[in-house]
Parts: C-alpha cells; sequence; structure tokens
C-alpha cells in the first residue's frame, strides 16, 4: 500500500471509529474498566455512616475530634492491544477479511482510551514478538497504531498467543487492561500463560473468525491450503460425513477455548468478521458493568 492510499484508509477507519468511541462507547468503556485503585483526596469530619477504617488518628488527635480520609478513584489506565497478524487472519469470505475487523475493534478501543485519558499501547504477534509500540497518551499516538495496524507485515506466518502473553506479563510492570485480539487458531497451549497474566493484569480475550471457518458449505471439490503451515489439502464439501466432522471439530475446539478463557476467568467476546462488532462489545462492556 504507498503513502496516499495509507493515509487514506487511516483517515476512514479514524472517522468511522472515533465516532462510534465518542457516541457509543464512551459511558460504557468507562464504567466497564476501572482505574488501578484509590487515591488520597483529602481529610474531612467524621459523618455518620463512614467507615472507622479511614480515620486518620494524627489529625484526630490534633483536633480532639473524628477525622477521616476520603479517597477517590484512580482513574487512568493502562490499555494493551495484543494483536495478531498471524497468516491466518488474511481470510475472509463474505464482506471483510479478518484483519480488517480486527483493525476496526483495535481502532475503536483505542480512541475510547483516548477520551477517557488512557494511555494504550500494542502488542503484535505471530509465534514470535513482531512489534512493541509502548503505552502512550494522544491522538497522534493513536494514528501511529492505526498505521501499523493497516500496513504492519510480520516476518512469521504463525502462531502462539502464550508467547505474547508471556512478553505482557515480563514487560508491562504496573496493572493494565489487556484486549487479545485474535482468531485464537493456535495449536499451542497458552492456558498456563493466560491464567498468569490475568492474575497480573485484566485480560479480555476479543476473537474474531469466519463462519466459514466453523461450517464448509457444500459446493464440491474444493482446494484449501492453512496460511501458517502452507499445507494444502482437497476436500470432497459435496460429502455430508466430511462437513458434519468438520463442524463437529470445530465445535469442539470453540468450547475448549470457551472452557479455558473461563477458567482463567477471562472475559470475552466472539466475533465474526462479517458482522456489526458494535453489538458485541456493547454486551461485553455492560457486563462487566
Amino acid at each position: 500500500m504507498d503513502a496516499t492510499d495509507l493515509l487514506k484508509r487511516v483517515r476512514q477507519i479514524e472517522i468511522k471509529t472515533r465516532g462510534l468511541s465518542s457516541n457509543i462507547f464512551a459511558g460504557e468503556y468507562h464504567s466497564a474498566f476501572k482505574g488501578r485503585g484509590m487515591t488520597f483526596s483529602e481529610v474531612r469530619e467524621y459523618q455518620y455512616g463512614d467507615d472507622i477504617r479511614n480515620i486518620d488518628w494524627n489529625v484526630t488527635a490534633r483536633h480532639n475530634h473524628p477525622y477521616v480520609k476520603v479517597f477517590e478513584e484512580e482513574r487512568e489506565l493502562t490499555v494493551m492491544l495484543l494483536v495478531d497478524v498471524s497468516a491466518s487472519r488474511n481470510f475472509g469470505t463474505v464482506s471483510k477479511l479478518k484483519k480488517n475487523q480486527i483493525t476496526e475493534i483495535a481502532a475503536v478501543l483505542a480512541f475510547s482510551a483516548m477520551l477517557n485519558n488512557d494511555k494504550i499501547g500494542v502488542i503484535f504477534f505471530s509465534d514470535q514478538i513482531e512489534k512493541f509500540i509502548p503505552p502512550k497518551k494522544g491522538k497522534t499516538h493513536i494514528l501511529h497504531i492505526i498505521r501499523e495496524l493497516i500496513d504492519f507485515t510480520p516476518e512469521s506466518k504463525k502462531t502462539n498467543i502464550a508467547v505474547a502473553l508471556e512478553y505482557l506479563t515480563n514487560s508491562i510492570k504496573k496493572r493494565c487492561t489487556c484486549f487479545v485480539l485474535s482468531d485464537f487458531m493456535d495449536e499451542n497451549n497458552f492456558d498456563h500463560a493466560l491464567s498468569i497474566a490475568n492474575r497480573k493484569h485484566d485480560v479480555i480475550a476479543l476473537r474474531v473468525y469466519d463462519q466459514r471457518e466453523t461450517e464448509l458449505p457444500p459446493v464440491g471439490l474444493i482446494y484449501l491450503r492453512d496460511a501458517e503451515t502452507d499445507r494444502k489439502i482437497w476436500v470432497d464439501t459435496s460429502d455430508k460425513n466430511v462437513r458434519e466432522n468438520y463442524r463437529k471439530y470445530q465445535f469442539i475446539k470453540e468450547k475448549e477455548l470457551i472452557s479455558s478463557l473461563k477458567k482463567a476467568g477471562v472475559d470475552s467476546a466472539m466475533i465474526s468478521a462479517d458482522e456489526d462488532y458494535v453489538r458485541e462489545l456493547m454486551k461485553l462492556f455492560k457486563k462487566r458493568a
């Protein structure tokens, strides 16, 4: 993609996703994702119903009257996007590739973070860490992230989610909110890394998939190639047993993923590449709020 086309695409995504963030997600995002904790605000006289654990005994002794410490929520968050850039993202059979859906969702989250005055960073991963953009604030930083989402070319085609989660755990020292944007087509086990990451951070899984990855259409003999391993195979989709076995296999894989996420205590949303992601994100935000 040349510079002119890239800037045009960045502008299109900015207009669409910034509008969604401003008009739809602002309140839900703020409610769904809490700050790191409570910070001291002031001292005032004790009132009936105040928690006695908040009494400031030094001030109380000086004034011979009970005073309490007042705390307020520390709103500023650090938001990290773990973005899967493996080759399987380059698949789409209806109106949009998975990678384009991931780009828009990531941009919406980035602008939502910006509107909430949060820092945001990105880790691009395949089966290795492809690029790390440290968390910062500001529109210029967000537009840089969007450019990378659109035009980034990874070195590897494969997927290893555990590698990304381990990098997150080791590189981001303070607690953050982390969105993992992936199709989760990973033959490696990442359960342990997910549990550790979610104990230190607040991890949310956003699975973006294509409908044809869950069910084969009856269109006769087709030639398939695995984008990550380059393995090729002929499949007779006119065979009902072939289609049914494929559907069952994908159903089991999805159930295993959902089970792993629940076991680790990770909230999630499953979003088809050709559907409106707004509805699924709103459901997730409201559930967390």
